[in-house]
């Protein structure tokens, strides 16, 4: 029986190889050449006996036993993670590493705000930041790649602890010379479902407006062509239609130099919830707690 026990970073490398399905991608995420990747999975393979990765010109293709063992190596590599996270949750706290992941309908909003004093305040804290729609935000959490994630709710996010962190309104944003002259707060009645611009799939704000307005014939009839707000922002200010906005992106100026017009939706729900999430029982929860009240207060 071998008693060859494989290293933390050959699992990273064999996992971030399953993840992104090309060598040279993988050695870039874990930020090594891919003849160090490639001869770590070698020396994995030699190492156990075994053929995980079948290699050839196009395609890398993981064998039945692979697939397995990459199942395993992200259970371990989680399990390290919390370790280190219990060493790390016995120092000062708020200081040390911090992984990140937020998503794009808050990062170019909040993150200016909250940044500059978070670094004043916390300079021992090192905050690494990864911007990612929220499914992509969800599955870096629980496979270890980020520590915590900030995005808005509600949002299937499996088993984690939150933090609310506040309600972040909803505007509808029409050009200023919509002849429909939308009254102060706009009711999802008058919403015209054919001009109405969102977000493409993948967005959470999509969804959020959506069940907003909670009119089933706009799911139907939108146009989601926007890969970001400042996309449908320009969109409208072109008189293409009309889109919806969170309040922190027109609080950021996102409406400046437009001809666009923003007044909040007249919903019982217009909002989404923004909070601070992370894994269920991690050693550093009352750490990200302290994170989320820092966050509030910014």
């Amino acid at each position: 029986m071998s008693t060859y026990l494989p290293t933390l970073k050959q699992l990273q490398y064999l996992v971030a190889l399953h993840e992104h399905g090309h060598f040279g991608r993988a050695a870039d995420a874990c930020f090594v050449s891919q003849s160090t990747l490639s001869a770590g999975l070698r020396e994995l393979e030699t190492l156990l006996g075994v053929t995980l990765v079948e290699r050839t010109r196009r395609v890398v293709r993981f064998t039945p036993l692979g697939n397995q063992v990459v199942a395993k190596a992200h259970r371990l590599l989680r399990e390290a993670e919390e370790l280190s996270e219990l060493v790390q949750s016995h120092g000062a706290p708020l200081a040390g590493e911090l992984r990140m992941s937020v998503i794009p309908t808050i990062a170019p909003f909040l993150l200016p705000r909250i940044l500059p004093r978070l670094r004043k305040e916390r300079p021992q804290l090192r905050l690494f930041l990864r911007e990612e729609p929220s499914a992509a935000a969800i599955e870096s959490l629980h496979h270890g790649r980020a520590d915590c994630v900030l995005l808005a709710l509600p949002f299937p996010t499996g088993e984690v602890e939150a933090e609310h962190l506040f309600n972040d309104r909803l505007y509808v944003a029409f050009p200023k010379d919509d002849p429909r002259d939308p009254p102060a707060s706009v009711p999802p009645s008058i919403i015209d479902e054919n001009r109405l611009l969102l977000l493409e799939d993948g967005h959470c704000l999509k969804e959020h407006a959506l069940a907003a307005c909670n009119r089933p014939e706009l799911r139907a009839s939108a146009t989601m062509i926007g890969t970001s707000l400042h996309t449908l922002v320009q969109m409208v200010d072109n008189g293409l239609g009309l889109t919806m906005l969170p309040e922190m992106a027109v609080e950021a100026g996102i409406l400046h130099d437009t001809d666009i017009v923003a007044r909040p939706l007249q919903a019982d729900h217009a909002w989404r919830e923004i909070a601070l999430v992370w894994r269920k029982n991690s050693p550093r929860g009352e750490e990200f707690r302290l994170l989320a009240q820092e966050l509030r207060a910014g």
